[in-house]
């Protein structure tokens, strides 16, 4: 999982100067009334980090296979006002999370990487698979944030389930 957590702490860092770069006003717009704004975007990946680090953990403490709850994720970003946040709070919170995020990925028992999760029915996946799969998430969504950045996917295919 070394290559998995240093793509991640690759992808943040290097996409960071550039989230900053982004003023308070680009970041609040929304190219419709449905669609997400910069800062919405950056919300969803952080709530992506916290139901994320849940799987990573709860998946590797239980002997096995883990059942785990989906989230609605325009509830959470509407209940959660991103948009009404301030930009440098949020990125640098999503920053820090992440690196987070990678640590956890990194320090995974080796031997509970096989552990399966299923997740509101669907699966079921291996956590080596869920742990690159959340890189690959990110990297979606940064690339609607900043397409100008030349980000690649990640290696999901390395970690067929």
């Amino acid at each position: 999982m070394q290559q998995t957590a240093q793509k991640l702490l690759d992808v943040i860092q290097r996409v960071l100067p550039l989230l900053q770069a982004i003023s308070e006003e680009e970041a609040a717009f929304k190219p419709a009334p449905h669609k997400w704004s910069k800062k919405e975007i950056i919300g969803h990946l952080i709530d992506s980090a916290n139901n994320n680090q849940q799987k990573f953990i709860r998946t590797q403490a239980v002997g096995g296979h883990f059942e785990f709850v989906g989230y609605a994720q325009d509830s959470w970003v509407a209940i959660q006002q991103y948009q009404a946040e301030d930009w440098k709070t949020l990125i640098q919170f999503w920053f820090t999370f992440n690196t987070h995020i990678a640590h956890i990925i990194r320090h995974a028992d080796p031997a509970k990487l096989g552990n399966t999760i299923s997740i509101e029915g669907t699966g079921p996946f291996r956590l080596d698979f869920i742990m690159a799969d959340y890189v690959e998430h990110l990297t979606h969504h940064l690339k609607t944030v900043l397409p100008e950045a030349g980000l690649e996917s990640a290696f999901l295919n390395v970690y067929n389930a």
